[in-house]
């Protein structure tokens, strides 16, 4: 037995998977409020996209360093690489305009949750800037939580918090030194 849970109260509704085959498209209707909503039987998107059981964390594929993101219930582990200029962080989404999506399933993760802005000094070294886009479940930093529109300097290793989800940056210069 399964159960899906109604996405209007919250209620839990069982039936048995092992008559249905894998892709149907189920229909349910809330007995409490009556809300109809559909599932599909079958494996976990996220696991099908999944390339590599062991990303590179180091992986610069831009020259400007990449993010990792901690394994949990909610995601497998990824390596999102960072670009020059705004790398908008939130949950992928068909359709975001975000650069610097993760697949999770993470309710507190907002679409676009925060910005990591990558730029180099007068001297040719990037910094990593990071400030939260008025989510709803704030951006931490050492356990402590950006105020709007706080701007901080951020480097290698440092481990920043979106909801449930934890994030390691990891800087392109982080090698050399």
């Amino acid at each position: 037995m399964k159960r899906v849970r109604c996405p209007k109260c919250d209620q839990y509704i069982t039936f048995d998977e092992t008559k249905y085959t894998a892709g149907q498209s189920l229909v349910f209707k809330c007995p409490d409020c009556g809300k109809e909503f559909g599932i599909r039987i079958g494996v976990s998107k996220l696991r099908e996209r999944q390339k590599d059981e062991n990303p590179d964390e180091q992986a610069n594929e831009q020259g400007c360093g990449s993010i990792v993101v901690i394994e949990n219930v909610f995601h497998y582990k990824q390596v999102i690489p960072l670009q020059m200029g705004d790398n908008v962080i939130g949950r992928y989404q068909k359709g975001n305009p975000a650069n610097a999506t993760f697949e999770t399933v993470d309710p507190s993760v907002d679409l676009n949750h925060c910005t990591i802005t990558v730029s180099r000094d007068k001297k040719g070294r990037l910094h990593y800037t990071l400030k939260d886009n008025n989510s709803n479940t704030g951006t931490f930093v050492d356990n402590v939580e950006l105020s709007p529109k706080e701007r901080r300097l951020i480097n290698d290793g440092t481990l920043f918090t979106l909801g449930a989800t934890s994030i390691i940056l990891r800087s392109a210069e982080a090698k050399d030194e």
